[in-house]
């Protein structure tokens, strides 16, 4: 007997006010703290913000599970010219991935999970940069680490974060680090050492590299790179007028477009053709009663995606479905133009968190953050807060409830279709598996299952369905 998602009894939610976290600056990981270490840093100014809109032709390179024993949600950009460093993300991702699979996954467990995000630090003039944040859940600590991508659009060449350092300021630099480094608490020196000296264990540890708004240069290693591992993360952050001289030429552009960007990137790439974006406008409220008629309402998740969901958009609007869509936050941010036109056509825009981890795995604050960064980002994109939430994998507790105002929304028919690239499996499980008033789980990341939606719609308006949003449906029963 399937559990209905529809119940009322069932999404009422407590209230809660916003924090500070809700506004914060956080990267879009997926918002567990890093390993606290006595003795810190002060914390340096910030990195400053980048609109990944305004980059022409960026595509955001989404996958996700909503396998319970394995889950896990990767992201990475795409941007036109600067391929070698996409190839180079690319390669990491899917070797965390294959480890994550091959190993933590094996065991199975609900305690596992595999988040990968990414945040644009620079993207202006002649250069680009982007750190991914993985969190693993399946090794000891917080499982948080990051890696920052460099791209010099005049050199046309991937760049790793050491390449910010000129050649012959790199033993200076290392110095540098060391004295800022040895006296802390959990630092073993002897280690510390070794790792900064061999230069294949200095390149993999000198992974974070990153300019903050006034010049100064942030460092930043993972847990257990140079100190034991219970000690946590260490930062390192130069002021400017300390790192300026021992900065390459292409330090010195990154450095220069963090503090002052230019109004656009031009990494030497053709120019992108801007998508075209559907124009599909709903003629008024759907007036259709579900008392009456058999109703089904489709859904798909993570997105948007270019140009997936405009292909989605198209083939809803011939057959004059309406849907929900529960969007990812970053992707979001990177198509709110896509966004707008789902709004425009009828469609409803739900809440997906920002980058898609297991909220029953984070605390209050990092739950608010999550599903109030991605709220904000839809209401920039269309003008109105969303009032449903579809919690990654599933997963919800009392704690998540709490945490947010928004109502919750899973599903009755999961097409798999994250597991199954295969457009007629798609389209034969959700029409062999529909009942009237149910919740269909799809996603619009993958060309595979938006191949399968006119076969869908086809099929199952032949016989008598109509197809609504989840809000439409909830208020007809």
């Amino acid at each position: 007997m399937r559990t209905h998602t529809l119940v009322p009894s069932l999404l009422l939610l407590g209230a809660f006010s916003c924090t500070a976290a809700c506004s914060s600056g956080s990267d879009g990981s997926s918002g567990t703290a890093s390993d606290a270490r006595p003795g810190a840093a002060p914390t340096p100014s910030p990195v400053r913000g980048v609109d990944p809109s305004k980059i022409k032709g960026l595509e955001i390179v989404s996958d996700s599970s909503e396998q319970s024993s394995c889950p896990f949600a990767t992201s990475y950009p795409n941007v036109p010219g600067a391929e070698a460093m996409t190839a180079a993300m690319k390669k990491d991702v899917d070797e965390r991935l294959a480890d994550f699979r091959s190993g933590a996954c094996e065991g199975g467990g609900n305690s596992l999970e595999l988040n990968v995000s990414h945040q644009f630090l620079v993207a202006s003039g002649d250069v680009l940069g982007v750190r991914l944040s993985t969190q693993d859940h399946s090794g000891a600590g917080s499982g948080l680490s990051t890696r920052t991508y460099w791209y010099d659009g005049k050199a046309g060449a991937y760049r790793t974060p050491l390449g910010l350092v000129a050649d012959g300021s790199q033993d200076a630099f290392i110095a540098a680090l060391k004295d800022q480094l040895k006296g802390r608490e959990g630092i073993d020196a002897t280690a510390l050492d070794s790792t900064l000296s061999d230069p294949a264990s200095r390149t993999a540890a000198l992974d974070d590299m990153v300019f903050t708004t006034d010049g100064g240069l942030r460092v930043t290693f993972d847990r257990g790179e140079v100190g034991v591992p219970p000690a946590g993360t260490y930062m390192v952050a130069f002021p400017k007028e300390t790192i300026t001289p021992w900065l390459s030429a292409f330090g010195q552009r990154v450095q220069q477009q963090t503090m002052t960007p230019s109004r656009s990137l031009d990494l030497g790439a053709a120019p992108v053709p801007a998508p075209a974006v559907p124009t599909h406008t709903a003629s008024g409220d759907d007036d259709t009663d579900c008392k009456k008629v058999t109703c089904i309402a489709l859904t798909f998740d993570d997105g948007p995606a270019a140009p997936e969901t405009a292909t989605l958009l198209t083939s809803l609007a011939q057959y004059r479905a309406r849907a929900t869509f529960f969007t990812v936050g970053q992707n979001v941010a990177a198509h709110p133009e896509l966004v707008r036109a789902e709004a425009r056509a009828g469609h409803e825009v739900g809440n997906h968190s920002w980058n898609h981890p297991d909220l029953t795995k984070l605390t209050p604050s990092q739950i608010a953050s999550q599903l109030n960064r991605t709220s904000a980002a839809i209401k920039a994109a269309t003008g109105k807060a969303p009032t449903l939430f579809r919690p990654p994998y599933g997963a919800i507790n009392a704690q998540v409830k709490s945490a947010t105002t928004l109502s919750p929304v899973l599903w009755d028919v999961d097409t798999e279709d994250w597991k199954y690239r295969d457009e007629d499996k798609v389209a034969r499980t959700v029409i062999a598996k529909a009942q009237r008033n149910d919740v269909v789980l799809m996603h619009d990341i993958h060309p595979t299952s938006v191949a399968a939606v006119p076969q869908i719609l086809r099929t199952l308006t032949d016989r008598g369905y109509h197809f609504v949003t989840v809000s439409h449906l909830r208020a007809s029963l």
